[in-house]
C-alpha cells in the first residue's frame, strides 16, 4: 500500500501535552478540509511529495531511532494504508500520536489522538469552490465522539482570541460531547510567528484558568520559525 508522502522529519513535538518530546513526523500529503490558516499546505491546499509504500516510510522510521512518532498530514485518518502503517509501527515498538481534525473514524494503534476540531475561523470564506464544502464537513460530532471514547485523547482548538469568538463555539462543540475531560482541552492560539504567538497566547490565560482547560504554545515556531521539516 502506498502514500503521498510531503516529508519525514524527526525534531521536538511542538504542540499539545507532549510538547518537547523527540519526535519523528511523518506528513501525509492530503486534506478532506482546506483551513484558510493552514500551515502546511504542501500537504492540504496543494499536496506534494513523493508515493512511498508502508515498507519506505517504516524503515525510514526505524533509522531515526526515536520512540515517538506522529503521524501527521494533510488528514492522515484520509488513507486505509495509515490503519496498516500504524500497526507496523506499533510492532517495532513505537509510541503514537496521530494528528487528525476528527472528521474520519479509523481502527487503528494509537497513544495519543490528537484531535483538532476546527472552529468557523477556518472556513476559506474567499475560496467559493471550497467553502460551503468545508463548512459542511469541518465537524462530525459521531466522529468526534468515537475518538474521544476510543482513544487517550487531546481535544486541540486554534483560536484567534482577537478576532470573533471561539470561546463560545468551543463551549457549543463541547456540549454536544459526553465524558470530555477538561484538562484534555487545548487552546492554540493562530499564527505563524513567535510575537503573533505570545501576543495571543496571553490573551487565553484567563480563559483556560477560568474553564481548567490547558494552553498550548507552538514550541517548533520559537525554536525554528514556520519552516518545513521541524
Amino acid at each position: 500500500m502506498n502514500l503521498r508522502i510531503a516529508e519525514i522529519f524527526s525534531s521536538v513535538q511542538g504542540e499539545g501535552i507532549w510538547v518537547g518530546i523527540p519526535s519523528t513526523f511523518v506528513r501525509v500529503s492530503g486534506c478532506n478540509l482546506r483551513c484558510v490558516w493552514c500551515d502546511t499546505p504542501y500537504a492540504s491546499w496543494r499536496p506534494e511529495g513523493p508515493m512511498k509504500s508502508v515498507d519506505e516510510v517504516v524503515d525510514e522510521v526505524a533509522k531515526a531511532g526515536i520512540d515517538h512518532v506522529v503521524l501527521t498530514g494533510g488528514e492522515p485518518m484520509l488513507f486505509e494504508a495509515v490503519e496498516e502503517m500504524a500497526s507496523r509501527l506499533k510492532a517495532n515498538g513505537h509510541t503514537i500520536t496521530i494528528e487528525t481534525a476528527g472528521t474520519i473514524f479509523r481502527k487503528l494503534p494509537c497513544d495519543l489522538m490528537s484531535i483538532s476540531p476546527k472552529l468557523a475561523n477556518s472556513t476559506p470564506v474567499d475560496e467559493p469552490s471550497w467553502r460551503d464544502r468545508h463548512d459542511a464537513s469541518r465537524l462530525n460530532f459521531q466522529v468526534l465522539q468515537a475518538l474521544i471514547d476510543s482513544y487517550p485523547y487531546q481535544l486541540k482548538f486554534v483560536v484567534n482570541p482577537e478576532e470573533g469568538d471561539d470561546l463560545a463555539e468551543i463551549e457549543s462543540v463541547l456540549a454536544q460531547l459526553t465524558g470530555v475531560d477538561n484538562s484534555h482541552v487545548l487552546l492554540m492560539p493562530e499564527g505563524t510567528d513567535s510575537e503573533t504567538l505570545h501576543r495571543r497566547g496571553k490573551l487565553l490565560v484567563g480563559p483556560v484558568m477560568a474553564r481548567n482547560w490547558r494552553l498550548t504554545q507552538r514550541l517548533h515556531i520559537d525554536l525554528f520559525g514556520n519552516t518545513k521539516g521541524t
